[in-house]
């Protein structure tokens, strides 16, 4: 089967006193969910999961609508960080000198998972979709670390902290799963859609 792991669209910077902050998308990030939906209609997809938090089920919601499927959220494919009461770009961190930025790439800021959990809860996740779609394309609309923790298992890394790369805003990247147990990378950081648009893709580029 092939999984499509797909980073969810860019979200507003939110921080709340009590709860999780829990961002909805911005108006670049709805765009640009719009055209990941675009891009993907030419494919069949079989089926869409997404995180059940608010930036990834809208990001998964074009795609739903473009291609005729159900969404089904999966609690596995939640962020680390969904217990936080803040939620601020990387971008702004980085080009605002915020401490917090450290803290984040080491995955150790306030109301952040356990990073051992955090990795098992993925992996089970991932490995019961692979499971119960054999043959199948399915996309799984999720986050960075879900992706940096899954594609480095794919390709043997010890990942220390959220990752060993930046996926952009709703980039793609495809995995291989066959029924013998073997992963390999089709693609990775795939973000031909944002390409010219003028929409921000992440901590490095914009389309």
């Amino acid at each position: 089967m092939e999984l499509l792991l797909i980073r969810h669209a860019l979200p507003i910077r939110r921080e709340v006193t009590e709860g999780a902050a829990d961002p909805p998308l911005s108006s670049d990030g709805v765009r640009q969910a719009e055209l990941l939906g675009e891009y993907l209609v030419s494919e069949h997809i079989d089926a869409v999961y997404a995180s059940p938090l608010l930036r990834a089920v809208q990001t998964a919601e074009p795609l739903c609508r473009m291609n005729g499927c159900e969404m089904t959220l999966d609690a596995g494919l939640a962020e680390f960080d969904q217990h936080s009461s803040e939620y601020i770009p990387v971008e702004e961190l980085k080009a605002s000198g915020d401490p917090r930025l450290t803290e984040f790439l080491l995955g150790e800021g306030d109301g952040f998972d356990d990073r051992e959990e955090f990795r098992e809860r993925v992996m089970t996740s991932i490995a019961r979709i692979i499971a119960d779609h054999g043959g199948e394309r399915v996309a799984a609309v999720c986050h960075g670390g879900v992706i940096n923790s899954y594609a480095g298992d794919v390709l043997g890394l010890d990942v220390d902290g959220p990752g060993f790369f930046y996926p952009n805003y709703t980039s793609i990247t495809r995995i291989a799963a066959s029924r013998s147990g073997v992963r390999s990378i089709v693609t990775l950081n795939e973000t031909a859609h944002l390409r010219n648009t003028g929409l921000p893709m992440g901590l490095f580029q914009h389309g």
